[in-house]
């Protein structure tokens, strides 16, 4: 049996034949048939969270770690609206999601009818492709326009190397809880043909020829996920005098990789930054989080600055763009790498000014009292090999590009397309959910607060661990320059009294906490063991858990940034 509407059976049946595993559904009516059409269908897990915020995060999470699209699906109203932050974030970091909105018929749009917004094309500025179906789908010309249309979405949400989020809006017409017994028909399933994106021979040779004559050459990469054969070849460029600058959630690793880019740049002094300034910059990836170096490549601009992206994305983060490389990053850096030109030290040089750095964190960190920078240090030791981090915004990810972390068993992610503290705890869990994994979430006290809905979710999975660091409040507030005006802790840091304990107890989630580096040992050893169920839970043999670190915020504060004056000294 399934919904006695065919306009949801043939999506369900064309989402099944397009590879679709996972649907997130949030509660309502109006998208009652697309529930029972997907419920009907064994080859996807339907998967109920109630908050459409949270379950956009959590979906983003499983698309993330699975590479796949997963399916959204909500009643009318504004519980469209409650998708917009995951949709934003999945399409900056091109994630695939298949958004699917019921809707009223659009002759009661504007009506005052209830949970009646205009849907249609409601996600258009950061949405790679919306449609709206007909009501009814009987007519042979709507059957063929909503199979092709999905085909469409689909394909669109795959598409190889520039993937993403697609809205199919949905007018469905009562009775909706209807069911029928479907018949198995042959349906229009339009499939796209792979294709290879390389320069051509003009553009190689254009490229080979700059690259040769130039003696200082970079090459950054941003938020990405694990690549060995990428990490490979950027590792043999950086063997032949090319400086890689890396970030955390670049999830590449070599020791010729320059990783920790602001204890890097911190210790420039200004003839360095002068005589360091690339001739070739080359970018990839997605966003870089540092804000100093941006700055400073801004300031001291390559002569020439190519962008590798299939989807030509002109990035100009460091406006100097001059090109555009509209194909694979292997293909482009394989080509780079088999004909590097002359050999240089600019790599080496900027090595040992990061092994400097390196060494003065070391030296600081002994000396320092507890506090956030204590804190990274010691779970960042005790991280489980072959486990994935996911990092929350603001601070966290901050501290982590700090320091020299091993990719090569440990992969970091983070929600930075946008950048916003919405849905850390969702997507982890989405994450952790997708991967099977142990995923660790060190998240601030604001953003662990402001997502506390997504441990409303029966599918928490026993492998996720979160880690709140709670100095009461916005700590990035402190070291930015909000914090020299007295409106810093009523509106900017939002200091408060907190606490996840509370948050912890009412999920039922085993819960740690600590207030110095020997509590924070002790508890991060029983952290990450097997945590106990109780015996009515229904899907998981065991549960996540919490682990809540109270440091002291001004202290915090005057510690990181007392780290960039002493790589001056």
């Amino acid at each position: 049996m399934s919904s006695s509407k065919p306009i949801v059976n043939t999506i369900a049946k064309l989402a099944v034949a397009k590879g679709l595993k996972h649907a997130v559904i949030s509660s309502g009516s109006r998208n009652a048939p697309i529930v029972i059409a997907f419920d009907a269908e064994k080859e996807i897990e339907c998967l109920s969270i109630i908050d459409e915020r949270s379950a956009g995060f959590f979906a983003l999470g499983i698309a993330q770690q699975t590479g796949k699209p997963v399916a959204l699906v909500c009643t009318s109203g504004s519980a469209v609206l409650n998708y917009a932050p995951a949709i934003v974030e999945a399409y900056y970091q091109k994630i695939p999601l298949i958004v699917l909105t019921a809707d009223r018929p659009v002759e009661w749009i504007d009506q005052d009818d209830g949970q009646t917004i205009r849907q249609s094309g409601i996600f258009s500025s950061y949405i790679k492709a919306s449609y709206t179906l007909p009501a009814e789908g009987l007519h042979l010309d709507e059957i063929w326009y909503t199979e092709r249309v999905v085909s469409e979405a689909f394909n669109m949400a795959s598409e190889p190397g520039n993937e993403g989020p697609v809205h199919i809006n949905i007018p469905l017409r009562e009775p909706l809880y209807g069911e029928a017994e479907v018949a198995n028909v042959s349906m229009k399933n339009i499939e796209v043909a792979g294709v290879s994106k390389k320069l051509s021979d003009k553009a190689t040779k254009e490229i080979i020829s700059a690259w040769q004559k130039a003696n200082k050459k970079m090459i950054i990469c941003g938020l990405h996920k694990p690549d060995k054969e990428l990490n490979t070849l950027l590792g043999k460029l950086a063997d032949n005098g090319v400086a890689v600058l890396t970030e955390t959630t670049s999830n590449l690793s070599n020791k010729e990789f320059i990783c920790t880019i602001d204890g890097y740049f911190e210790s420039l002094t200004e003839e360095e930054k002068t005589e360091l300034k690339p001739e070739i910059l080359i970018t990839l990836g997605g966003p870089v989080t540092t804000k100093r170096f941006k700055a400073y490549l801004r300031k001291y601009k390559p002569e020439e600055h190519w962008h590798i992206s299939t989807s030509f994305s002109h990035i100009d983060t460091y406006q100097s763009l001059t090109k555009v490389l509209p194909a694979e990053e292997k293909e482009v850096l394989g080509v780079l790498a088999d004909n590097n030109g002359k050999e240089s030290d600019y790599a080496k040089n900027a090595l040992s000014i990061q092994a400097y750095a390196l060494k003065k964190l070391d030296t600081y960190n002994e000396q320092i009292a507890f506090s956030d920078l204590v804190v990274f240090k010691c779970v960042f030791a005790k991280l489980p090999a072959g486990s994935d981090v996911q990092l929350g915004n603001s601070t966290p990810i901050r501290y982590a590009n700090l320091f020299d972390l091993d990719h090569t068993n440990i992969h970091f992610y983070s929600n930075r397309g946008v950048s916003g503290i919405d849905g850390c705890i969702s997507t982890a869990a989405g994450a952790a959910y997708g991967s099977g994994k142990m995923t660790t979430l060190i998240t601030g006290d604001l953003s662990f607060f402001y997502d506390s809905n997504g441990l409303w979710n029966k599918h928490l999975p026993e492998n996720l661990r979160v880690i709140v660091i709670n100095n009461s409040g916005g700590g990035i507030f402190r070291i930015i320059d909000s914090k020299d005006t007295p409106l810093l802790e009523e509106y900017f840091e939002a200091k408060h009294s907190m606490k996840a304990e509370p948050f912890a107890k009412a999920y039922d989630i085993p819960y740690y906490s600590a207030n110095n580096v020997d509590g924070l040992e002790k508890a991060l050893a029983k952290f990450y063991e097997p945590q106990k169920g109780t015996p009515d839970q229904d899907i998981r043999t065991g549960k996540p858990a919490i682990l809540e670190v109270f440091t002291p915020n001004e202290k915090s504060a005057d510690v990181l940034l007392g780290y960039f004056k002493f790589l001056k000294t």
